[in-house]
């Protein structure tokens, strides 16, 4: 084999890496910049699991908390609240009272 033939395998190797990688800059400049709108007003405040692929999620939307159930089939609505109605700990301090505390709390209103 000559360094010719070396080369013409190698050129559209090479190629065809540049024109997937271009691809791939260009799908995730065009995704982030569609979902960087909608992160700015959303945001998962705390997630709980409570067995093996299911959870409780509270996310934050605006001014309203909305408590979710999520599992690997679904997505249900809990409860939906005001923030104001919930004092939010933002920075994940464990200081104070735990998240069960806060969860009774929600449940007995």
């Amino acid at each position: 084999m000559s360094l010719f033939d070396i080369i013409k395998l190698i050129f559209p190797l090479l190629l065809i890496i540049g024109l997937l990688s271009g691809l791939l800059l260009l799908v995730k400049k065009i995704q982030f910049n569609g979902s960087r709108i909608i992160q700015s007003n959303i945001k998962v405040v705390h997630t709980l699991m409570l067995m093996p692929k299911k959870y409780m999620s509270f996310v934050k939307i605006n001014d309203r908390i909305i408590v979710l159930g999520i599992s690997d089939h679904n997505i249900t609505l809990i409860k939906e609240l005001n923030a104001n109605e919930l004092e939010i700990n933002e920075s994940n301090n464990t200081s104070g009272s735990s998240f069960s505390d806060h969860l009774k709390s929600l449940i007995k209103r």
